[in-house]
């Protein structure tokens, strides 16, 4: 791989060490947003303590994420896939930041020395050795290394990539060091390890007696203002939102195809067929009529959707075959030749820039002349360092790995796969004129030289226009004080998403444009939506219907969310006056059952690091008392999840002691998984402690 494919495929440049468990942390936490887009600065997506990134910087990467994601998967990009881009660099964007500003103020640094032996020494970094091994050969090649650092004195592109390179060895070896000192501040003593080792293999058997919320009606218990601020108070912080959280009430009128759409698409895609067949001109025809435009080339078995891959490899050549439908789209296809072809092909080039050269024709004539050369034995290597354009191959000999159809143009493609091991061509791309050497090439498959031809189901004008026309006339029939009125007044049903976040892409599983949530994260509380909104299947009207800012939120905006919770409060007030009243002058559980008229439940094999009771729920408080009791000794009151108990213990089975090497690995097992822990603490606290401002709504 070439230095700038290098540099390409890691931009933002990942943490080595710590890089995995950073990411599977971001990625499964919520981050903090900042303050009101309209109110930061026009071109930056957002910032981290004051530093921030502006537009064109952030979409670069995204775009590179979405080139990585289409590479890794095919096909073309989807707003779905931009959108996970779009949460990956702002992830990486502000674990980066982050970890950088931490590294600034506690004063690690990367000398000069230091870095040069990263580079130069004799343990260089990894990714220099990413960088500078062969893949011929296998080998590191330390005199690439003092190469391409000579060459980059004089060559101010490839200077700006190698000072990227260097200035991601030196993050590395930064973070590195960071990481070095939280490992080497983690420590478990024996003590910790004997307790963790009794949580989890400790039994408990015990009995208990539940009076269960459920028993007490709702209809009799009345909540105070002072019930609320009781249970509100002793959980404040559980109420802090990361974000501006929005709710919102909405209603869709679907636009999906129908089955007349769908007959439609039938009936066009078989007219198509039958002009296929009769066509003379594939690529012109294919270029007019298809929607994905798919290039008229060979394939190889699996480079098909599978329904044409079963069938096209055995037809014959002239045929069209299908159509098949793949998901929501008809696809048809005209076979044009079959023939074996290698599977992969090992290359190298020399690529020749025609403008530079003073046309194509002399571009030719000096690929031809370095053809030459190659054929008489010279390297190539050494060739494509003095000639090629191509910065991202020059560095490694030219070399561009192994790779199978559909990974170049065509016409390269055509070129390497078409010719045999040893061979040097001269073929011209869009790209320019190459000198190509084939190096290797691996198996011998059947491929098909195929015209792809492909419709998809789409909803027909009268479809959109009956949905779009139901829509507007409740959009121009309601307002913000009788959304709900005429919605039920045109039998229409009305969805609420009660925490609606900026950056999402869908309502309840329902996809929706981006410009609705911009709408909504700039509107006020109970403002209608400002038109009828269009998504690809649906219309949509919404209403605002809460604003919660960023941070604690107060009681009144949490009320009706925590009135259950508040409700079980009051009841187990109640439930545990009637539960030690019964505990009192009892001697036994079964006493206490018998003066609250319940039965008593047996629970066996319970341990503390999963305080689950069988065929209720998870029960920590309950669990946790269990393994402070004595046996034989009934408890007080328990307020639990489901109810209120009171429990006795039978007995406890204690596992066998740890000693020697048992224990040693018990420590250092609980110790890489304090440390894995640490980093989300780590992570949480400078997140929490940090001023992150997020304005990507503006732009995505």
């Amino acid at each position: 791989m070439g230095l700038m494919s290098y540099l390409r495929s890691r931009a933002g440049l990942v943490i080595f060490v710590i890089g995995l468990a950073i990411v599977a942390f971001l990625l499964g936490d919520v981050i903090n947003y900042g303050t009101p887009f309209w109110m930061k600065s026009q071109n930056e997506v957002g910032s981290v303590n004051g530093e921030g990134i502006d537009y064109q910087t952030f979409n670069v990467q995204v775009d590179q994420a979405v080139a990585g994601f289409q590479q890794q998967m095919g096909g073309g990009s989807s707003p779905q896939m931009r959108s996970y881009a779009v949460q990956q660099v702002w992830n990486q964007y502000i674990s980066e930041e982050l970890l950088k500003q931490e590294i600034e103020k506690i004063g690690i640094t990367v000398g000069k020395d230091e870095l040069n032996s990263l580079v130069f020494g004799e343990n260089p970094s990894l990714q220099i050795i990413q960088q500078f091994t062969n893949p011929q050969t296998g080998q590191f090649d330390k005199n690439q290394v003092a190469m391409v650092s000579s060459e980059a004195k004089n060559n101010p592109e490839l200077a700006a990539q190698w000072e990227a390179l260097l200035e991601g060895i030196r993050a590395q070896r930064l973070n590195e060091k960071y990481s070095n000192l939280v490992s080497n501040s983690i420590y478990t003593t024996a003590l910790e390890a004997e307790q963790e080792h009794s949580s989890r293999n400790k039994i408990a058997n015990f009995k208990y007696v539940m009076l269960d919320y459920a028993s007490v009606k709702d209809a009799e218990i009345k909540l105070s203002d002072s019930d609320y601020k009781e249970y509100y108070d002793k959980r404040k912080k559980s109420f802090r939102n990361t974000e501006e959280v929005r709710s919102l009430e909405y209603i869709t009128f679907d636009a999906r195809p129908t089955a007349a759409d769908t007959a439609m698409i039938i009936s066009e895609i078989n007219q198509l067929k039958s002009d296929l067949q009769n066509s003379t001109t594939e690529e012109q025809f294919v270029a007019s009529t298809s929607e994905t435009k798919y290039p008229v080339r060979y394939y190889s078995r699996n480079q098909l959707n599978p329904a044409l891959d079963s069938v096209v490899f055995n037809a014959t050549s002239g045929t069209v075959v299908g159509p098949f439908l793949s998901g929501n789209v008809y696809e048809i296809a005209k076979v044009l030749d079959t023939k074996f072809s290698p599977d992969s092909v090992e290359a190298s080039h020399i690529l020749l820039n025609p403008v530079a050269e003073g046309g194509v024709e002399k571009a030719k004539v000096k690929a031809d002349s370095i053809k030459q050369l190659i054929q008489r034995g010279e390297s190539i290597a050494g060739l494509a360092v003095e000639f090629s354009v191509d910065e991202g191959s020059k560095v490694n000999g030219g070399s561009l790995g192994t790779f199978t159809r559909g990974r170049m143009v065509p016409a390269f493609e055509e070129a390497a796969f078409s010719g045999k091991a040893g061979d040097a061509v001269v073929v011209e791309s869009d790209f320019g004129v190459h000198v190509i050497k084939i190096e290797r090439q691996v198996g011998n498959s059947k491929i098909a030289k195929t015209a792809i031809i492909d419709k998809a189901i789409v909803a027909g004008r009268a479809t959109q226009d009956a949905a779009y026309a139901k829509a507007n006339a409740f959009y121009s029939e309601a307002d913000k004080k009788n959304f709900k009125e005429v919605a039920s007044k045109h039998g229409l049903n009305v969805e609420t998403s009660a925490r609606t976040l900026a950056m999402d892409g869908t309502l309840n599983g329902t996809e929706v444009p981006r410009e609705l949530l911009r709408w909504a994260f700039g509107a006020k509380k109970d403002e209608i939506s400002d038109k009828v909104y269009e998504s690809d299947s649906h219309y949509i009207v919404a209403r605002v219907t809460g604003i919660q800012e960023k941070g604690i939120q107060p009681l009144e905006a949490v009320k009706s969310e925590i009135e259950p919770a508040v409700r079980n409060m009051v009841k187990a007030r109640m439930l545990k006056e009637k539960m030690n009243n019964a505990i009192s002058g009892s001697s036994s559980i079964d006493q206490i059952a018998q003066k609250v008229n319940k039965n008593v439940q047996t629970v066996e094999n319970v341990v503390f690091a999963n305080p689950v009771i069988p065929g209720i729920a998870l029960e920590n408080a309950v669990v946790g008392t269990v393994f402070g009791l004595q046996p034989n000794k009934p408890s007080a009151a328990i307020e639990g999840n489901q109810g209120v108990y009171a429990v006795q213990v039978i007995g406890f089975v204690n596992p066998k002691a740890l000693s020697g090497d048992d224990l040693n690995k018990q420590q250092r097992q609980m110790m890489t998984t304090n440390t894995q822990r640490a980093w989300g603490g780590i992570f949480r606290a400078l997140q929490d402690n940090a001023k992150i401002d997020d304005n990507r709504i503006r732009f995505y």
